[in-house]
């Protein structure tokens, strides 16, 4: 049976027998009994289906990779402890000291210093890029050494939007996979797959928990590039550290994924919780429903914004002088997602001045969950770049990343207005 998006944030994953539980169980165990020696060895071998340890796989948090796989349209997922290991463990999986990537330059300030610093040090080059400039622009960047291109579907915090069938025409063209960050457009309003990238990846922190509860990742694989093509020697060679698997040969289209859990998720242990997969869990079932309230909320805060002569410029695709509003139409016709970003008069002093009177909004450290939150990227979660990473982020010092929540948009729109008075 064919299920529409919806049933599948409640019906996917998790499919009870006879008699069984009717909501997912928490599977709160590290470990799993066998009846033989000969069974164990099997599972090893992965010649047969199970779970060896909950540092590399747990029922519960099985249950929640399949849903998520089924969202996006995906043959596999792994969920991570966070959003930072799924990023870097995409890259890991097919990247070692003397590789080199390509990366769009609006990305978060978390992952960029993960990638322009941790990774840098340990021998991984990356070049970044503006995400609209053109093919050619973008080909000089690639290296005979490149092994990935990477970009976000809606860029934290310049809710820029990247032309994804572009990112994966340069990315196929040079036998690379397109890596897609797709956080805050949830599969609910994008699925990158379906537009030519390879692997996806969230933040699950955000919007798939939406109650700002648990912190995690996951990475999805399409099971559609192909990596016997001279590039990938991890996939296609030995892993002399698993009994000298092949992945291509041995895991087919799920070669990716598979060298993901048993050789990086294994020794780095970056697994989900059970607990906090339960958590997940609960959130990915109304993920339809939230998604569209934060939606319709955010334009309409947008449309105010826009109208106020106190604010310079507002970022928001659904606005239709927004300069990406072409890009949404085409890969976001159902929304942009809750998150607006705008420049207030006053610069950096304007802009804190107006946040410290918001009495609804609260100043987290945080993005896209159920109640209407307000950061300050270029203080926090973007303060480790300097001045030039700023622009070339679009980060202004006076930016206001404003996360619109579900409550009433009325009482949203109001605490504004009463922050904008003098």
């Amino acid at each position: 049976m064919s299920w529409k998006m919806e049933t599948k944030c409640l019906q996917e994953g998790y499919k009870p027998e006879n008699g069984a539980p009717r909501v997912l169980p928490i599977y709160q165990s590290t470990t799993y009994k066998y009846d033989s020696t000969e069974h164990v060895a099997k599972l090893f071998d992965l010649s047969v289906p199970g779970h060896m340890y909950s540092r590399i796989s747990n029922p519960t948090v099985e249950c929640v990779e399949n849903k998520i796989a089924a969202l996006e349209g995906g043959i596999g997922a792994i969920c991570t402890s966070s959003g930072q290991a799924a990023s870097l463990l995409s890259i890991l999986n097919i990247c070692k000291s003397g590789d080199h990537f390509v990366c769009s330059s609006t990305i978060y300030g978390g992952t960029f210093n993960l990638f322009h610093k941790r990774l840098n040090e340990m021998g991984i080059g990356i070049t970044f890029v503006d995400q609209d400039s053109s093919e050619e622009e973008i080909q000089k960047a690639f290296q005979p050494n490149t092994k990935v291109l990477f970009g976000e579907s809606i860029a934290n915090p310049k809710i820029s939007i990247l032309d994804m069938e572009k990112f994966a025409a340069i990315a196929h063209r040079n036998k690379v996979p397109l890596i897609i960050d797709n956080t805050f457009a949830t599969p609910m309003l994008l699925r990158p797959i379906e537009y030519g990238a390879d692997i996806v990846i969230h933040s699950t922190t955000k919007y798939m928990d939406g109650h700002a509860v648990c912190v995690g990742g996951v990475i999805v694989d399409s099971g559609n590039f192909n990596w016997e093509n001279g590039k990938f020697p991890g996939l296609t060679e030995p892993d002399e550290s698993y009994h000298g698997m092949i992945y291509t040969r041995d895991c087919g289209r799920a070669a990716y994924i598979t060298k993901a859990r048993v050789q990086l998720i294994r020794d780095f242990g970056c697994y989900m919780s059970a607990n906090n997969a339960f958590l997940l869990n609960l959130g990915l079932e109304t993920l339809h429903l939230r998604i569209e309230r934060h939606c319709r909320n955010a334009e309409s805060v947008a449309g105010f914004l826009a109208s106020s002569d106190k604010i310079l410029s507002v970022s928001y695709p659904y606005l239709k002088n927004d300069p990406y509003h072409a890009l949404a139409d085409k890969y976001l016709p159902k929304g942009c997602s809750g998150v607006v970003s705008f420049r207030i008069k006053g610069g950096r002093e304007g802009a804190v001045r107006f946040m410290d009177k918001l009495k609804l909004a609260a100043i987290v450290v945080h993005v896209a969950d159920c109640r209407t939150a307000v950061l300050h990227p270029a203080s926090s979660t973007h303060r480790q770049l300097s001045d030039e990473q700023l622009v070339q982020a679009g980060i202004d010092p006076g930016l206001i990343r404003f996360s619109v929540g579900i409550e009433n948009v009325e009482d949203i729109i109001e605490d504004i207005r009463q922050a904008l008075e003098d």
